[in-house]
């Protein structure tokens, strides 16, 4: 029964990047840790490899489409890892693990963090769907997006995402569709490789002292790839209104669980 779970989980993570650029490790993790009893830590070690893999085969894909813009992935998506470095390595060591207390309420800054993704993410979904209420998709001015902004804006993000820990596909779809005037099938092709590039990197970096159960592994990112590709072919038959539909809903509900989650957790 696990492993028939653990197979159709491994779908569902492909569709979701597939479709949306997104979703990935919000999926993967609590499958290891729910119901194959891992440990956190190496839950998430095996979500990087997983997303990674997957959304490398998903990007590639949408290379072969026409639906990844180079120049933004690598614009973008270097200063982004440089920017989860810099947040994993020196500043998220520097915070303080209790930010501050309410009575008899610690607030520590994972469940500060938590809360702030959870804000970002319902920021996006709100936009997105406001974007999405027309009933037909209205393409973002196509002009030059200056280099020096994209680095800026890959670095910002990749120190987001590198602090909460969580956020990927989430802030990187809205911020190359609001900001970098992408239409919405070509941001979920171009985050495709910039998550790809996030995660490989984040595992190659991660996985050593962590056993590695790597027949496990490459089944889930069999699955993975096989969803992955399932998803972006269905997301090349529908519009892009109807994808940021899809993407709003989905990241709303995703930032309404988190905090479900924090707050029963450290209230049950």
């Amino acid at each position: 029964m696990e492993e028939l779970i653990t197979y159709v989980a491994s779908l569902f993570v492909g569709l979701s990047l597939g479709l949306i650029g997104a979703g990935g490790s919000i999926l993967t993790v609590p499958v290891f840790i729910f119901v194959l009893k891992m440990d956190p830590l190496t839950s998430s070690v095996y979500s990087m490899f997983i997303v990674g893999i997957s959304s490398l085969a998903g990007g590639i894909k949408s290379i072969f489409h026409k639906l990844v813009d180079i120049k933004t992935m690598f614009l973008f998506g270097v200063p982004s890892v440089t920017g989860v470095l810099v947040a994993r390595k020196y500043i998220f060591p520097s915070i303080p693990e209790q930010i501050f207390s309410l009575g008899g309420f610690a607030v520590s800054k994972k469940i500060l963090f938590m809360f702030c993704i959870s804000t970002l993410m319902f920021m996006a979904a709100v936009k997105m769907l406001r974007s999405a209420s027309r009933k037909t998709e209205t393409l973002p001015d196509e002009k030059n997006v200056k280099s020096l902004y994209l680095i800026i804006q890959g670095f910002i993000v990749g120190i987001i995402t590198g602090l909460f820990g969580i956020g990927g596909g989430f802030l990187i779809v809205p911020a190359l569709y609001f900001w970098n005037h992408l239409p919405m099938k070509k941001a979920v092709g171009t985050t495709l490789l910039i998550i790809a590039m996030n995660s490989l990197f984040s595992f190659s970096t991660s996985y050593s002292g962590t056993t590695i159960n790597w027949n496990l592994l490459f089944r889930f990112s069999l699955g993975a790839i096989i969803g992955i590709l399932i998803g972006t072919r269905i997301a090349e038959k529908i519009s892009g209104n109807y994808l940021r539909k899809i993407f709003g809903w989905f990241v709303m509900g995703i930032s309404f669980y988190i905090v479900i989650k924090q707050f029963t957790f450290h209230t049950g």
